[in-house]
């Protein structure tokens, strides 16, 4: 599990504007169909569009906020469950063993998956797409870049080199990286190798380790680690804002 039940997305900057969410069911070019939460700013014109990649408990409630969070910046938002393949429901709650789940995970089902998520915002009129990534789902957006020419770049928080390795020759789309110095799952060490790797096959990235920062650092209710939630934050719409001024011209 990557957050706790109680854990809630920080704010991003600036005032934020009104948003209105909804669930859908998308499906995947292999037939699969699968739970998605969708938002937008009212009222606003957007460019920019999000694919959420949850950590390993799929479309939990975190993720549903964080959605949110991103519409309230003025981009649109596509958050997505992994497990239409092997759950009998939508539930996502505590008792959800999203672990014995995700072990059926491949790149092929969760590339697919993405997929059906950037056509639907693409049809919709967002013109960049980027993937954001948590744990997990911080190998998974990084792969797109590798994965998917439609994807204009690939955030990831605290994801797993490991998973992703092998597609670094492969990647064109700009990365963001951004790594918890005190994760336990992925050591600074190795986060700081992926970073060699990148540079060392031409990827076009950022890397950012939060030295203190645990693992799931990105949480509103860390008070202890609010400062790199907030500088996690200026980067990603940074990184969205930019990039996406780069496919405009």
């Amino acid at each position: 599990m990557c957050f706790g039940d109680e854990a809630t997305p920080p704010a991003p900057p600036g005032r934020p504007r009104l948003t209105s969410g909804s669930e859908i069911r998308l499906v995947a070019s292999d037939g699969n169909v699968f739970l998605a939460y969708q938002t937008v700013p009212r009222g606003h014109a957007v460019q920019s569009g999000v694919v959420i990649l949850p950590d390993a408990r799929g479309l939990h409630g975190y993720y549903r906020e964080l959605a949110h969070r991103f519409a309230e910046a003025g981009i649109a938002a596509l958050a997505i469950d992994y497990y239409g393949r092997t759950a009998a429901d939508d539930d996502r709650g505590p008792a959800f063993d999203g672990s014995a789940h995700a072990r059926h995970l491949t790149p092929e089902h969760t590339g697919a998956d993405v997929r059906a998520a950037v056509d639907y915002l693409a049809a919709g009129g967002t013109r960049a797409i980027f993937t954001v990534g948590f744990c997990v789902g911080g190998a998974i957006s990084w792969s797109q870049s590798a994965m998917d020419r439609w994807v204009t770049g690939a955030v990831g928080f605290y994801g797993r080199p490991g998973e992703c390795r092998e597609l670094i020759p492969r990647m064109s789309a700009p990365l963001l990286v951004l790594a918890a110095g005190d994760d336990t799952l992925t050591s600074a060490d190795e986060a700081r190798a992926f970073d060699r790797e990148l540079t060392d096959h031409g990827v076009k990235h950022t890397f950012v380790l939060y030295d203190g920062a645990p693992h799931s650092f990105f949480d509103g209710g860390l008070a202890a680690h609010a400062d790199a939630c907030a500088d996690a934050w200026r980067r990603v719409l940074a990184f969205v804002r930019r990039h996406t001024e780069e496919w405009a011209a």
